[in-house]
């Protein structure tokens, strides 16, 4: 009975590489259609499991590294959203507001509050300058109507 559990828990390792270490093509490869996991042909169009995490993994490689200045940026882009400097994605109009604009900004400050001499000087410069803007910013718009 062992030798039976033992042969349906084995696998194969095959090298689905279309290249060879050298960089010749593999002969037993070329035109031969992708199969998903149940070992089906993949129909033409569709993407295989593997393809579909490769692409995941690709966008994933893309995203810029998160740290403390990308994140008060993020949180600064968010701000200028709310000011209507951006088109809303889905209605493709721009609208403005300035409760959430504010309250982005609070929330910058709130950031600068608690980080307060854990910042190098760069990062202190950089929320401070920011700060500044945005608040600037809110007076301005507010003043508008």
């Amino acid at each position: 009975m062992q030798d039976e559990d033992k042969k349906e828990k084995s696998f194969v390792v095959k090298d689905r590489r279309k290249f060879t270490e050298t960089g010749e093509s593999r002969e037993d490869e070329v035109g031969k259609p992708e199969e998903t996991k149940t070992g089906e042909p993949v129909k033409e169009g569709e993407e295989t499991a593997e393809q579909k995490s490769g692409d995941k993994a690709a966008e994933e490689a893309y995203m810029p590294e998160m740290n403390f200045a990308s994140f008060i940026f993020s949180l600064s882009t968010s701000a200028m959203y709310h000011f209507g400097d951006f088109p809303d994605p889905v209605s493709k109009k721009a609208q403005r507001n300035l409760a959430a604009a504010r309250q982005t900004i609070d929330i910058i400050a709130m950031l600068r509050e608690k980080t307060e001499g854990n910042l190098d000087s760069d990062e202190k410069n950089l929320i401070d300058t920011i700060l500044f803007e945005l608040r600037m910013r809110y007076v301005k718009e507010k003043d508008k109507g």
